[in-house]
């Protein structure tokens, strides 16, 4: 189908030729000017007839800039050509709807492409980051190496689509799939539900196709489903998801868990976008088993822009995750019925189906079974039940710090427990015991505390805490305080483990100063991190905060407004300056306190420390790891200064553990 064509007058003003409105800013060279049939939503609107009106999308191609398409439906919106056969689109063009919202209304729109008729393959194609000139054609290179053979434009929620021209270059063929648009330097989260169905609760499950690409390339196409998740999280208007692919898939490569499942957490009261990642980064410095993965990325749903979410684990038994055995409704006697479970102290509970949750005897904590499935077989349950009354009344023992047969610490893990409950007072977690992990495995006696998780209204976060440091400071913790949230009783079982067992007190001094001392869990070294996570967060927020105009908004818990990306981050930095001070105050802090000393040599492995530089006396190849299993160094000469901390260096079947300070 061929279209109108007109003249593009190159002048800095608008020209008026009779009733048409032409552009005049040029587009680049690049491929020709494409044609095709115009497809999109059917239901289109007139504004000036205030009434609906049907297959307007040709008013998008006509060359006429007075003339609009908009829709009746207000979000998943959306308009474009189909080419008839793939083409490699190198550059784009846009004008918004003449009128006073009109220019507003273009800005975040994706441009998407597609082989698929019903969209469910589509990915971005560009982004229109900037408001749009009324009269005027604005244009945009796409960087995308695959050919397509449906192009569209879908603009935000809430926008009707309104677009008055809509323009597309390029060159036929298949193209590679070499290079794909990225929306920022963030990997781009692309969920194509059928239908273009939104996600409307946590228990309905939407089909979808999931993409995901990083370095400009499709890690993960596959299909799989998306529903709502979360509790508060879910009123807010940029919403929370959990992805369920069909077949367990690693979403990112440096995610350590194959699973079906993943969440994408909205962050929306959390202005940094970044307190869980640095909450968990705070978890893995103090050596705790397992610490959630998170990565932020750009999620687009059925060609919407949503902004800068948290690609996470779903918090589950799973290897890379809670790894201990997985029950089958079998295992319900012996050595089978021990394990494995894994449990929430959640002060939801009653929100769950029956049989999912228990209270316990004592203190009357609620408690959800996350696995087994469904709350278990009555045997798992009442299993599982009856061991955490045994835990309870344990820990409600006349004598907690005496040793002997009824020792709670028998069945309950104190070091998971203690690197638990800093990483919820250093970060200022109000809920750290509104919601509280713990899981037992197999052929275990052991519970243990973890993971940690959801941290949007910690670091001062919260206005029932705000400010932390005058209101709590080192007088006391943030879970004595009276200001904290708890499940019910769950403050008093800490309670009873921090003040009435005398062991607890060294116990804590040492896992604080052992990770202070050896696992860099230092202000400077967090602060270093935060740093980092804003640089790289720094576009994905910029449009982020475009999409959701929050900044100068009390939303959620905020106890107060910075008015700038960098004020927030700021925010936290002082934070936990202050609360660093506080902690070490409290606990006491033993900066002479090390589990680790610096060798000379191991055996015949000539080692040499000096100024944070690691090398071999005998020249020999050697490679030097972080604590967290990141490889810093590999080679015969000698590393370059490294950061103070705990590193392993190996050299063929000899290993040494070495500090450097």
């Amino acid at each position: 189908m061929k279209f109108f064509d007109f003249t593009i007058i190159k002048s800095t003003k608008a020209c008026i030729v009779g009733a048409m409105l032409f552009a005049c800013t040029v587009p680049a060279s690049g491929g020709e000017k494409l044609t095709g049939t115009p497809i999109g939503t059917a239901a289109g609107f007139n504004y000036e007839q205030g009434q609906v009106v049907w297959n307007i999308q040709g008013n998008a191609f006509d060359g006429n800039l007075n003339t609009y398409f908009a829709t009746d439906a207000r979000s998943y919106t959306w308009v474009g050509l189909d080419l008839g056969t793939p083409h490699v689109i190198d550059r784009v063009g846009w004008s918004p709807r003449n009128d006073g919202v009109g220019p507003t209304r273009v800005r975040l729109g994706i441009i998407q492409g597609a082989n698929q008729e019903d969209f469910l393959d589509a990915v971005p194609l560009y982004i229109i980051r900037e408001s749009g000139i009324i009269g005027t054609m604005s244009y945009g290179d796409v960087d995308c190496s695959k050919g397509f053979r449906y192009v569209r434009f879908v603009s935000t929620g809430d926008n009707r689509c309104n677009i008055a021209e809509l323009e597309f270059y390029g060159t036929p063929g298949e193209g590679t799939d070499e290079k794909l648009f990225q929306i920022t330097n963030l990997p781009t989260v692309c969920v194509n539900t059928v239908g273009a169905q939104e996600p409307y609760d946590k228990e309905h499950d939407i089909t979808a196709n999931i993409i995901i690409i990083t370095d400009n390339k499709a890690y993960v196409d596959k299909p799989g489903t998306i529903r709502e998740r979360g509790n508060a999280s879910r009123s807010f208007p940029k919403k929370p998801w959990r992805l369920k692919f069909e077949k367990k898939q690693q979403v990112l490569p440096d995610a350590p868990a194959k699973a079906k499942k993943w969440t994408l957490i909205n962050n929306y009261g959390d202005k940094t976008l970044m307190r869980n990642l640095i909450a968990f980064d705070i978890a893995e410095r103090l050596g705790m088993k397992y610490v959630p993965y998170g990565h932020a990325v750009d999620v687009v749903l059925n060609g919407e822009y949503k902004g800068c979410y948290q690609l996470c684990d779903q918090v589950e038994v799973n290897p890379g995750r809670v790894e201990i055995t997985e029950m089958e409704t079998t295992d319900i006697e012996g050595e089978a019925l021990t394990g494995g479970y894994f449990v929430e102290v959640d002060a939801y509970a009653n929100e769950e189906p029956e049989g999912e949750w228990f209270v316990t005897n004592r203190y009357r904590i609620p408690v959800t079974i996350k696995s087994p499935d469904d709350g278990g077989t009555p045997e798992q349950h009442a299993y599982i039940l009856s061991y955490f009354n045994k835990l309870e009344n344990m820990v409600w023992g006349s004598n907690l710090s005496t040793p002997g047969d009824n020792d709670y610490r028998n069945i309950f893990d104190i070091e998971s427990f203690l690197q638990h409950f800093i990483v919820g007072e250093l970060s200022g977690n109000t809920d750290t015991y509104w919601s509280t992990y713990m899981y037992k495995d197999r052929g275990s006696d052991v519970i243990y505390t973890g993971p940690v998780w959801d941290f949007d209204i910690a670091f001062d976060n919260d206005n029932r805490t705000y400010p932390i440091h005058s209101r709590v400071g080192s007088r006391c913790y943030l879970y004595e305080s009276g200001l904290a949230s708890s499940a019910n009783n769950m403050d008093n079982f800490v309670r009873r483990i921090m003040k009435n067992d005398n062991r607890t007190k060294g116990d804590l001094k040492r896992v604080w100063s052992l990770a202070r001392n050896d696992r860099r869990l230092t202000y400077d070294d967090v602060a270093s991190f935060i740093d980092s996570k804003a640089a790289e967060l720094m576009e994905s927020q910029r449009l982020n905060f475009m999409r959701w105009p929050i900044m100068n908004d009390w939303v959620h818990q905020n106890p107060t407004i910075s008015g700038s990306y960098n004020g927030e981050v700021s925010r936290v930095k002082s934070y936990l300056a202050d609360r660093f001070r506080d902690l070490d105050a409290i606990i006491g802090y033993d900066p002479s306190l090390s589990g680790v000393n610096s060798v000379e040599s191991l055996g015949d492995m000539p080692l040499r420390l000096q100024s944070g530089v690691v090398s071999m006396g005998d020249g020999r190849e050697f490679e030097v790891y972080a604590i967290d299993g990141r490889s810093v160094y590999r080679g015969t000469g000698a590393t370059p200064a490294l950061p103070g901390g705990v590193y392993i260096v190996r050299s063929g079947a000899q290993t040494a553990k070495v500090l450097l300070k």
